[in-house]
C-alpha cells in the first residue's frame, strides 16, 4: 500500500456535514457510556477506541450484564450487543440525529438496556438538543470510512508513541465532546486547579480531567473554528517557554490555541509519515517535560516491540 493511499486525504470543506452528524451522533452513543459506568480518573470511563471496523465503546456494564456499541465504517451501521446475546443494528446513512437518537433509545430497550441521558451536545456551537435536531443530517458514508483509515493509521503510531512511557498513560482514545483522538503522559505531580470555562464542558469535569500535570497530544478533524485536519500537543500547565522549542518542518506553535499544531496533511504528504508524526509527538513532550522538570529519566524507556519484554 503506498503512502497516499495508506493516509488518504481529508479535507474538512469536503466532508464538514458529515463531520458535525458524525460527531452528534459519536455524544449520543458515548453519553449512553457515560450515564451507565462508573466514573474513572480524567472522564476516561466515557471514550471511544478505534476498532477494526470503526470506533467502539468497549464493554457497558448494565445490572449484571454488558452491553457494546461500535460504529462499523465498513458496513455503515451501529451495532448494538449485549452479554444477553441480543443484537441491535442501526444504519448508518443520511439521517437526522433526533430520528438517530429515537431509534437507539427504541433499540437499547428492545435488549433491556434501560438509560436516560443529558440530551444537550457537550462542546458544540449552539447545541441542539438531540431529540429536536432536525438539522444534522448529513452521511457521506465515503468520507466516513476514509476519517476511520486515517484513526487506524494515527491510533497506531500514537499506541507505538504511548509504549515508550514507564509512567501514568492514558489509553488512546477519542473524547466525543471534541471530536478528536488523542494520548496524553502525567508527571506524577498534581497540578494547579484549571480555571475552568472550556465552552459547554462543566467547570467540575475539566478540573477533574486536568488534576495532574499533563502533556497531551491528539489528532481531530477540523471544527468550524478550526477547519483543518491536524495534530496538536500541549502542556497543562505550560511551562515558562513551552513554545518556543524547535519542532519538525512543517509544524508550529499556535498562540491562540496553547499548542504545537501539524497540519495532517504535511504528515500525509510526507516520505515517511509515520517518521514525521513519532518526531512531532516526542519533541514536544520533550518540551514539556524538559522545561518542567520531568523526571524523564524515571519515566521514559525505549519503544516497544512485538514479542520482546523490557529490559530491566
Amino acid at each position: 500500500m503506498d503512502t497516499k493511499s495508506a493516509w488518504p486525504a481529508l479535507p474538512y470543506a469536503d466532508w464538514q456535514d458529515t463531520t458535525a452528524t458524525l460527531q452528534l451522533w459519536t455524544q449520543i452513543v458515548g453519553k449512553v457510556r457515560l450515564a451507565l459506568t462508573p466514573w474513572l480518573n480524567h472522564g476516561w470511563q466515557v471514550t471511544l477506541y478505534v476498532t477494526a471496523r470503526g470506533i467502539g465503546t468497549g464493554p457497558i456494564p448494565f445490572g449484571d450484564d454488558l452491553l457494546d456499541m461500535e460504529f462499523d465504517f465498513v458496513a455503515h451501521e451501529l451495532v448494538c450487543r449485549t452479554s444477553r446475546g441480543g443484537t441491535a443494528t442501526l444504519a448508518l446513512r443520511p439521517r437526522s440525529v433526533a430520528d438517530f437518537y429515537a431509534e437507539l433509545m427504541a433499540q437499547l430497550a428492545s435488549l433491556g438496556v434501560t438509560v436516560a441521558i443529558d440530551t444537550i451536545p457537550n462542546e458544540f456551537a449552539d447545541p441542539i438538543a438531540f431529540p429536536d435536531d432536525n438539522v444534522h443530517a448529513t452521511y457521506d458514508a465515503a468520507a466516513a470510512a476514509r476519517f476511520w483509515r486515517v484513526l487506524l493509521r494515527v491510533d497506531g503510531v500514537f499506541k507505538l508513541f504511548r509504549s515508550g512511557f514507564l509512567g501514568k498513560s492514558s489509553p488512546v482514545h477519542l473524547f466525543w465532546g471534541s471530536f478528536d483522538l488523542a494520548v496524553t503522559r502525567f508527571s506524577g505531580r498534581s497540578a494547579p486547579l484549571h480555571p475552568g470555562g472550556v465552552p459547554g464542558l462543566p467547570d467540575r469535569v475539566t478540573r477533574e480531567a486536568y488534576s495532574h500535570e499533563v502533556s497531551s497530544a491528539g489528532f481531530w478533524p477540523g471544527s468550524p473554528g478550526f477547519p483543518e485536519a491536524a495534530f496538536y500537543s500541549y502542556a497543562y500547565p505550560a511551562p515558562h517557554g513551552f513554545g518556543d522549542r524547535k519542532v519538525p518542518a512543517g509544524a508550529r506553535f499556535d498562540a491562540a490555541l496553547g499548542e504545537y499544531i501539524l497540519p495532517y496533511d504535511a504528515v500525509r504528504t510526507a516520505s515517511d509519515p509515520q517518521a514525521l508524526l513519532l518526531d512531532f509527538l516526542q519533541t514536544t513532550y520533550a518540551a514539556a517535560a524538559d522545561l518542567g522538570k520531568w523526571n524523564r529519566a524515571a519515566l521514559e524507556c525505549e519503544i516497544g516491540m512485538p514479542g520482546v519484554p523490557r529490559p530491566v
